[in-house]
């Protein structure tokens, strides 16, 4: 169960990290903009969020064979199918579950940089009006 919980923290992190590698690229477009740059990398973390505690819900109806976690896994760990589904879930949700909270705090935390930017004077960026 452990080497299961591992596999999975190592996978799922994988994958947050390449969405956060996305989010810092959106971030730098906007680094002209440090508002809006802030703000965009919170409202992208909270789409991610969701994403991840969307998956965390739905981890019961996802079957296990079909997952990266199995395939990383040696055939001494993968659980007997009679309740493969069952610990696969519950790892699954936990693991999603933890990065949806981690995401949600940097999320909460650039939306407040973004806030204190804005109240220290800079103004978010507004593209040029044709006139």
């Amino acid at each position: 169960m452990n080497q299961i919980r591992q596999v999975a923290v190592e996978c799922v992190g994988r994958a947050v990290m390449f969405g956060w590698l996305a989010i810092g690229c959106v971030m730098v477009g906007f680094s002209f903009a440090p508002v809006s740059s802030f703000r965009s990398g919170a409202v992208l973390a909270l789409v991610m969020s969701l994403i991840l505690l969307w998956r965390a819900m739905t981890a019961a109806s996802r079957n296990p064979r079909h997952s990266e976690v199995w395939l990383y896994l040696d055939e001494a760990n993968r659980p007997a199918e009679a309740h493969a589904k069952l610990v696969f879930a519950t790892i699954m949700r936990e693991v999603y579950g933890h990065y949806a909270q981690v995401t949600l705090w940097v999320a909460l935390g650039l939306f407040a940089a973004s806030a204190l930017l804005q109240l220290a004077g800079l103004t978010p960026y507004s593209p040029p009006t044709a006139g």
